[in-house]
């Protein structure tokens, strides 16, 4: 493609221990806005990787043309480090602010080069990204998440790419902040290539390419156009399938009624060839000339249902649907007129800076209540979540929650042994289980067979949120306060799915902080609260969009 911004070709890549990822994709990524999607597990952080350079492949190439930006998932800065070394313009601005001062040296030329007006583009684009008052000697370790990952995105913008690789770029964003990262993404020329579960994102897109396994197919239009193409074509493989169920069920018949027509042709000649008169020899030969076309007519039935069977196994594999937990938790139940927490006049700081302001909090939660925390980057949810748990004392005020009964899965989702499999972790957890009700119970969150016993460092972010939510929500004695951060992160948009059904099964009071609108408003999310400026509100439920 002459407008193509990155070229790959015959790519393949396996892992060290010989885990093959990709095998002979080849691609093209023109201008504009992408959104790349597929399954957890298969690939996409590995193929920005690869874009990026970050790693090498086993075998084939790939071609960027231009300035290339790379914005990763998991951001490699130092709590220590200042924003202007994030950006990238510590040593110029120090170098600018040198000269202007007096000082004539040639190497703050050197660090200043052509760049005269970096300290301006480093402020505006700030700005740009709701982040125009934090101060470039800033520490990032005062900063939120939602914050350090805007920043991360200014540096790669103030490198002016020509190709911006992005992946999961609204993790931790507030709505605020969404909202401008969509308008700087709407204003790019170049090539954009965005791997996103938010489908507000990707509905900004020019064109879908959805990663299967070795090849990429690409879909015209947004997210919600790809949707309606991959619902038409997912309606007539279900079509083929019971099209190519009826054709294996007629060969099938038609295979035996072969049979049957065969044994009953032989059984007449063996009952008529004494009374033909025929001589042995002729006889002989007739009966296994009838044999022998018996047997091709049986040949030919059994290869139609052969090719009946492979129509039929194709088909339901283009047509295979999504799983679903399906479960039932009886034991997370909560009473209506039951508190499972209630706290008054929390305060709460670290590093000397105050979280709550005034007088502090107060926050009852009641009953199966189902609250949405809401709030922008910064405000301190991530706060009040520990608070309520109780890993985090508060400065001052009291609090009082069902003990041993509150579950807090955090954003790290670091509750599970790493080294031991999903089935072990479940044994801690629900040690009165049996061996046999722990299996099924795993495979109901999608954890079949050999799936089970892998160790939880190898798992996804998907499989690693199911295997949490299996070993918490079955622990004994059951929560009846479930505590949530953000826990669509990193997850592709069917383990969202997933985990909107498994939270759909839970009976017990819930207190969740995201900004996805959409996964709220699927889970049943009856109470808003709104953190901002150290004070909790309670608000109407947005609007979200269709």
């Amino acid at each position: 493609m002459s407008d193509a911004y990155v070229v790959s070709s015959a790519l393949s890549f396996s892992w060290p221990d010989q885990t093959p990822v990709f095998t002979d994709l080849s691609f093209s990524v023109p201008a504009g806005r992408t959104g790349l999607v597929a399954p957890n597990g298969t690939g996409k952080t590995t193929l920005l990787r690869l874009i990026a350079g970050e790693l090498r492949p086993s075998a084939g190439t790939v071609t960027v043309r231009g300035v290339l930006g790379y914005l990763p998932q998991h951001l490699p800065f130092a709590v220590e480090q200042t924003v202007a070394q994030v950006l990238g313009v510590d040593r110029a601005i120090a170098a600018l602010h040198a000269i202007e001062g007096g000082d004539a040296r040639e190497e703050h030329f050197t660090a200043v080069g052509d760049d005269w007006d970096v300290e301006e583009r480093t402020h505006a684009e700030l700005d740009r990204l709701g982040l125009g008052e934090i101060a470039l000697d800033r520490r990032l370790g005062t900063l939120s998440g939602g914050q350090v990952i805007s920043l991360g995105l200014a540096a790669q913008l103030l490198r002016r790419p020509d190709v911006l690789l992005l992946d999961e770029p609204t993790n931790n964003l507030d709505e605020d902040a969404r909202n401008r990262l969509t308008s700087v993404l709407r204003g790019r020329s170049g090539c954009l290539l965005v791997v996103s579960h938010d489908r507000a994102l990707l509905d900004e897109m020019d064109r879908i390419a959805a990663l299967e396994g070795d090849e990429i197919r690409w879909y015209g239009g947004n997210y919600t156009a790809y949707e309606q193409a991959v619902r038409a074509e997912r309606e007539v493989a279900e079509r083929q399938v019971r099209s190519a169920e009826q054709d294996l069920k007629r060969q099938k018949r038609e295979l035996q009624q072969a049979r049957e027509r065969a044994a009953r042709r032989a059984s007449t000649a063996a009952r008529n060839l004494p009374d033909a008169g025929l001589a042995r020899i002729v006889a002989g030969g007739l009966k296994r000339d009838a044999q022998v076309s018996a047997g091709r007519a049986a040949e030919t039935h059994a290869a139609r249902v052969g090719d009946a069977q492979s129509r039929l196994d194709q088909a339901s594999r283009a047509a295979r649907q999504d799983d679903r937990i399906v479960i039932d938790l009886p034991d997370t139940t909560v009473p209506a007129g039951r508190t499972v927490f209630h706290g008054e006049r929390l305060r709460a700081g670290y590093d000397g800076r105050q979280v709550f302001g005034g007088d502090g909090i107060d926050l009852s939660i009641r009953g199966p209540e189902r609250i949405a925390l809401t709030g922008p980057n910064g405000a301190g949810k991530s706060t009040l979540l520990r608070l309520v748990h109780g890993d985090q004392p508060p400065v001052s005020g009291t609090a009082t929650r069902v003990e041993g009964r509150v579950a807090y899965l955090s954003q790290r989702l670091d509750l599970l042994d790493p080294e031991r499999t999903v089935a072990e972790n479940l044994a801690v957890f629900a040690p009165g289980l049996a061996d046999a009700e722990r299996m099924n119970l795993l495979a109901r969150f999608l954890f079949r067979g050999d799936r089970a016993h892998l160790p939880v460092r190898v798992l996804s972010g998907g499989e690693l949120l199911r295997a949490t939510l299996a070993c918490v929500l079955n622990a004994s004695p059951a929560p009846q306060l479930l505590l949530l951060d953000e826990p669509t992160n990193n997850l592709d948009l069917d383990s969202v799915a997933q985990l909107e059904s498994a939270l759909g099964a839970y009976r017990g009071a819930l207190l969740v902080v995201s900004h996805d609108s959409r996964f709220l408003a699927a889970i049943g999310v009856d109470r808003w609260l709104r953190l901002a400026d150290g004070t909790l509100v309670e608000t109407a439920a947005p609007e979200v969009a269709d």
